[in-house]
């Protein structure tokens, strides 16, 4: 941002405000999917900022719980902007603890919120079963930044060499799938298949390669040169590793949990267990083109343009 915006944001505030604790990547997929957004909106001609509200401000998205709530209080009451309130969880179902995050997530959008957008229908329907209700709800996928997630210079199909599966995860919580992982190490016919994890894991890995969490364009070119996506997370809203992955041509083999149905819809095997993972990766591995052809992920201008119409694009005319 050059310093006349960082100027005009500090004293008037932008037009569009995220408000989200951004980390640099390597981070979790909600931060990569808002960098992602950001960048979009931004090369469009929309004048977005971060956590940063003034008189300009027409809209202030903020993202789950990842913000200071003091802070959103402090500029709703001073500058009323349209607010919108982007979920990802819930958090409590994904991290396999209470939900008092959930509640009072719910809390905060019933006070201030006057739209919610879901990051999938799983997401939607699983804070509907927890009782919780949230403002004039749409349901958009996340996307990423195609300019890093493509099919670009990606590997040609297995025909004389070892399928390649891959599978990554930033964080190292049991619910990442760490024990499938190390399970399909140990059982995968190796003279058949490689398998290369990367990220972070608690768990062991005896003839797997391990590489540790990388930047997105790096992370690009290793997607690149494997062959189907693993994905063994339980009651992930809404992967973006998985929606990488599918980006950069990886059919996938998945648990079935969480928004993954939807996101992979025909572009893969779901699985339930250990009982028939094994069976969903030999599947995939006899017919990955044609899996390859049946991959349909909204793009990052899709999705942008949804966020838009949401924030109402009259606001911008």
């Amino acid at each position: 941002m050059n310093t006349s915006k960082k100027i005009k944001h500090y004293l008037f505030g932008p037009e569009i405000s995220i408000f989200h604790e951004f980390h640099k990547p390597p981070y979790g997929g909600g931060n990569q999917f808002l960098m992602a957004l950001d960048k979009d909106l931004s090369e469009q001609g929309y004048d977005i900022g971060r956590m940063q509200v003034g008189k300009n401000t027409k809209i202030c998205m903020f993202n789950s719980f990842n913000f200071d709530f003091k802070n959103l209080e402090k500029v709703y009451k001073k500058y009323k902007p349209q607010m919108i309130h982007r979920l990802a969880g819930p958090i409590g179902i994904y991290r396999g603890t209470d939900i008092e995050i959930d509640k009072k997530t719910a809390e905060i959008n019933n006070l201030y919120a006057q739209k919610t957008i879901f990051i999938s229908h799983y997401s939607y329907n699983k804070y509907k079963e927890l009782g919780l209700n949230f403002k004039n709800p749409s349901i958009i996928l996340n996307a990423c930044d195609p300019e890093i997630f493509n099919t670009d210079q990606r590997i040609g199909s297995p025909t004389t060499r070892k399928i390649k599966l891959i599978a990554t995860a930033w964080s190292d919580n049991p619910k990442k799938g760490g024990a499938f992982l190390s399970w399909l190490d140990e059982k995968i016919d190796h003279t058949k298949f490689e398998l290369t994890f990367v990220g972070r894991t608690k768990y062991s890995f005896r003839n797997s390669k391990i590489i540790n969490a990388v930047p997105s364009k790096d992370l690009a070119k290793i997607l690149k040169d494997n062959d189907i996506y693993i994905a063994p997370s339980e009651d992930d809203p809404c992967s973006n590793a998985l929606i990488e992955a599918l980006a950069c041509g990886l059919p996938a083999v998945y648990k079935i949990s969480g928004g993954r149905p939807e996101i992979v819809g025909q572009a893969g095997i779901g699985f339930n267990d250990k009982n028939d993972i094994l069976e969903a990766v030999n599947e995939v591995s006899l017919n990955i083109e044609k899996y390859q052809k049946l991959i349909k992920i909204p793009s990052l201008k899709e999705t942008a343009k949804k966020y838009i119409e949401v924030f109402n694009q009259n606001e911008f005319k």
